[in-house]
């Protein structure tokens, strides 16, 4: 139910002197050490009614996370009602007894952040970060739905969630590989098993859910005893137990939920299956049942699974994709619920090679860690990357992996809210010796092997929605707890202060300062992006930013992934459409030999020819990946339908030309590289819990030195070639149960200008999850899992653009409704009363949630660079919020969107979807998924 957007990152230099390294580095800090340095204070009640309530008190922010958490999950269903754990948490969302729209349109109304529901196999949760003014409000809506909740569920409403639900699954089980998961659990579990079939369910079984069953199920499974609430944030315990008790105290027990038995199966022999999809590459996996958390041996099994391909430095990706280069891809996982996982490794077979060949090395690879164990150094490695990671996720209070995850989950799970300190403390202590003995006791058991080649697929299981009977009317369900709470007095966003420093060469140094946790997170960023590609060779900058940590003249690939894994460091790199930017991530204890890496990266990389032709490879893999996904074949098209052909962000075609990448050279690296990723187009920016005195200096140890090779890159954006007139792409993809619409329009504006306006307006046309065409398309129809448009804000150019997937047999009135939501929204039906008010206090009053963490910040910084803002920006907004008009919102929106300009892709089976867009009105041009690699 979020979306969320992907920051960016940089690149490399291959022929420069190195810089003056800091050769006195301190060693890496010993992962026990790291540890330590986890921890979450709580302190925890209950309730008469038997609700456990965990308080964990964080001033860093005046936000709190609340996130509630039921034991009941997909494990929970019985036969025929796969799918109701799922179904109901979208039900949770449609409205209360006591506050009976949306749940969004309350949350919206707040400020809310981070906020969603999940379910899988072991439990259902809720979440929102909201402003500590609002935790009053927050608790009564948790409650209103916990306790309150059996008036609101209606057929319609049931209807209207069971059709979004099936669009979910059609829009997962329609990616590449999509259907492998169906293949595992029936595979690894009996049908009988708790864990033995999906979460999301089967289509079948969503089509006869009733009204009757699904108010059983609630009464069932959503008492609170049956709950853990968890409050992380702004809020103290004495606080936390007044609140909890006045909203959560009156609702009665329900029935406790009875765990069920779910023992580890061991098929009786190896199992070993072939399946078709259109996929690019022949993809192999090895899967076990194994035990899950409640289990000792789960960690080890972590472990064993970040060796064997978690770590960059893994068995399998040292073995089969850089030495023998028999592979494109590798992973293995151990994937824990409570009572179970499933250790899944896999391997994508390069073009060309033999897959029998790939198959024989996978098994003997793990066949080795099995016999032999792994090294002392690959367990620290593993051990200190998690704890890392851990580090940084505890800087948010909730969401998806933040402090409210970590105690309700070892809450519900295994009785103890510091369940995340044992695992830790686990991770730290573990030995080769140990590894090795429960790699052999799971891993030696029969595997389950599954085979996914490139072919037609199966045909596809569809739903068959219940004949629609006339219900009798029903009388509106009556509230009986009075109204909201009131909101408090809001806090107003308190922005780092930002400062700005020099390194010896001029390189500025854009500086933030959080302490929150001793982590340290940068960037330095390029004056390059998408536009700086090589007209005619596109895809040279995508293997360049590839190349990066692929060995420098001291460091080969290995090297180098190691090194990032005893540090704990992170270093990616990236490009938006006016950047490219190499990004780092590190304990803050180990800045200094981070910060050693990341320079000889970025200054001396070597562009050695084998990994060049290796990486090349890759990326071709990449590209032939993006022609079978369905958003991967828009994004290579909408481009030059929405630039122009001619236009520098007309470039942004996924990872390059195929043909153009076959044909880079060594040469055309090394010259990006010296005409864009150089010191005179660089700027460094850092959030930290080190002085900023402290950071400049470390940067200036490695990068004062740098001197630009020869003359610098140069982006022409002078010449403007049209957009394509309005019309409609049709990329053939057969065999897909939902359709990808991808619409794009241009406009006349301009990055750096004030879009304030037109993007606030956007929030009630295509931004947000109440927006028009959101709460058309998956609310009022449930055609869609989900529908978002917004500005793709560049530095010269911003249009529109919408994507979402709907089901095939409904995307030619999809798109007629799409366009009629644009057309009113810009003559005749602007922002309503109720639409701006909720806009215009949730724009303000999410800002303290927003930048709670150093990502965050660190995004904002270089978002204030690019578009010519004051570091202050942000705090600023409250007061430009409040001087908005709707008029002024709908001026802005009618001069900037022309709806007839909307260009359509869509990718679909044509077969099933022709005939709808031959009576939209607009010219219908059908292109063969296959031929997409040629559109240029």
């Amino acid at each position: 139910m979020t979306v969320k957007l992907l920051a960016l990152s940089g690149v490399a230099l291959a022929t420069l002197a190195t810089p003056a390294l800091a050769q006195t580095a301190p060693k890496p800090v010993p992962v026990a050490d790291l540890v330590k340095q986890v921890d979450i204070p709580y302190s925890e009640f209950r309730l008469p009614n038997g609700l456990r309530v965990i308080v964990n008190t964080d001033r860093k922010a005046p936000v709190v996370a609340v996130s509630v958490w039921y034991n009941v999950g997909s494990k929970f269903e019985p036969k025929g009602k796969t799918g109701f754990a799922h179904l109901f948490e979208h039900l949770m969302f449609n409205g209360s007894e006591n506050a009976p729209k949306d749940y969004f349109t309350y949350t919206k109304a707040m400020g809310a952040t981070d906020l969603n529901g999940t379910t899988y196999f072991d439990r259902t949760n809720y979440f929102e970060t909201v402003p500590v003014a609002a935790l009053d409000r927050a608790l009564f809506l948790e409650s209103d739905r916990m306790g309150y909740l059996l008036g609101a569920i209606t057929p319609a409403v049931v209807d209207e969630q069971r059709g979004v639900v099936q669009n979910e699954k059609r829009q997962g089980d329609n990616q590449p590989y999509g259907l492998v998961q169906y293949k595992q659990t029936e595979a690894l579990f009996p049908a009988t098993h708790p864990y033995g079939h999906t979460t999301i369910g089967a289509m079948a079984d969503l089509d006869s859910a009733s009204v009757a069953d699904v108010k059983e199920w609630f009464r069932g499974h959503y008492g609170p005893n049956n709950a853990v609430l968890v409050l992380s944030g702004d809020v103290d315990a004495a606080t936390a137990k007044t609140l909890v008790t006045k909203y959560f105290g009156a609702i009665p027990k329900g029935p406790e939920s009875v765990v069920p038995t779910a023992d580890v199966p061991t098929l009786a022999a190896p199992k070993s299956e072939v399946m078709k999809d259109r996929v690019s590459n022949t993809r192999i996996y090895r899967m076990w049942a194994v035990p899950g958390i409640n289990n000792p041996d789960a960690v080890a099994l972590d472990v064993a699974a970040g060796v064997l391909g978690g770590l960059s430095s893994s068995r399998l990706d040292n073995a089969l994709v850089r030495k023998e280069k028999l592979a494109v891809r590798v992973s293995a996982n151990n994937e824990s619920f409570a009572q179970v996982g499933m250790f899944v490794v896999s391997a994508d077979v390069r073009p060309g090679v033999d897959p029998a060949l790939v198959a024989k090395r996978l098994d003997e690879i793990i066949a080795d860690v099995i016999a032999n164990g792994p090294t002392a150094d690959e367990v620290a490695r593993v051990a200190t990357r998690d704890a890392a990671g851990r580090i940084a996720g505890l800087e948010s209070t909730g969401g998806f992996g933040g402090k409210a995850v970590a105690l309700a989950e070892g809450a519900l799970y295994e009785n103890d809210p510091g369940f995340y300190k044992k695992q830790l403390a686990e991770l730290a202590a573990e030995t080769p010796a140990r590894v090795k003995a429960v790699s052999a006791k799971w891993l030696t058991r029969p595997v389950y092997a599954l085979t996914v080649v490139p072919g037609a697929r199966e045909a596809y299981v569809e739903a068959t929605p219940p004949a629609k009977v006339a219900a009798a009317p029903e009388a509106p369900f009556k509230g009986t707890r009075g109204a909201l709470p009131p909101l408090g007095t809001l806090s107003s966003l308190v922005f780092p202060k930002v400062e700005h420093a020099k390194l010896k060469n001029g390189i500025e140094l854009v500086y933030a300062y959080r302490n929150a946790v001793p982590i340290t997170q940068g960037a330095i960023v390029f004056d390059a992006g998408i536009a700086a590609d090589v007209a005619g060779k596109l895809g040279t900058q995508a293997l360049t930013l590839d190349m990066l940590d692929e060995g420098t003249t001291t460091r080969d690939s290995i090297a180098i992934a190691e090194a990032k894994e005893r540090l704990g460091a992170s270093i990616n790199s990236g490009s938006g459409s006016d950047r490219t930017g190499v990004g780092f991530f590190t304990p803050s204890a180990n800045l200094a030999g981070s910060l050693d890496l990341f320079a000889d990266i970025v200054r001396n990389p070597k562009f050695d020819p084998a990994e060049v032709a290796r990486l090349k490879n890759q990326q071709l893999s990449r590209i032939s990946a993006e022609l079978t996904s369905p958003q991967g074949l828009a994004s290579r098209v909408y481009p030059k339908l929405v630039y122009g052909a001619a236009y520098p962000y007309a470039k942004g075609l996924g990872s390059g030309d195929a043909k153009a990448v076959a044909a880079l050279t060594r040469d055309d690296l090394v010259a990006f590289q010296q005409a864009w990723i150089r010191p005179d187009k660089a700027k460094i920016f850092v959030v930290s819990d080190r002085p900023l005195a402290e950071v400049k200096a470390a940067f200036d140890a490695r990068f004062g030195d740098w001197k630009p090779t020869g003359p610098a890159g140069v982006k022409d954006f002078s010449v403007k070639t049209a957009p394509s007139a309005p019309k409609i792409v049709l990329i053939d993809r057969p065999d897909s149960p939902q359709s990808f619409i991808l619409a794009g329009a241009p406009t006349s504006l301009v990055g750096t200008d004030d879009l304030l306006p037109v993007i606030t307006a956007n929030d009630t046309l295509g931004g947000d999850f109440l927006s028009r065409v959101n709460m058309d398309l998956r609310e009022a129809r449930h055609w869609s899992y989900g529908v978002n448009g917004s500005f793709r804000r560049a530095q010269y150019d911003t249009p529109y653009l919408l994507g979402t997937g709907v089901q095939a047999d409904k995307t030619g009135e999809s798109i007629k409704s799409l366009q009629t939501d644009f057309a009113d929204f810009v003559t005749t039906k602007g922002i309503t009363p109720e639409e701006f008010e909720r806009t215009i206090t949730d724009a303000i009053s999410s800002l303290p949630g927003n930048f709670e963490t150093s990502a965050a910040v660190l995004g904002a910084m270089q978002q204030n660079d690019l578009y010519r803002r004051p570091d202050d920006y942000y705090a600023t907004l409250p007061q430009k919020y409040r001087a908005f008009t709707a008029g002024q919102l709908d001026a802005a929106a009618r001069a900037a969107l022309d709806p007839k300009r909307f260009v359509w892709i869509v990718v679909g089976d044509a077969s099933k979807v022709r005939g709808q867009l031959d009576s939209i009105g607009l010219p219908v041009e059908v292109i063969p998924a296959a031929s997409v690699a040629d559109v240029r």
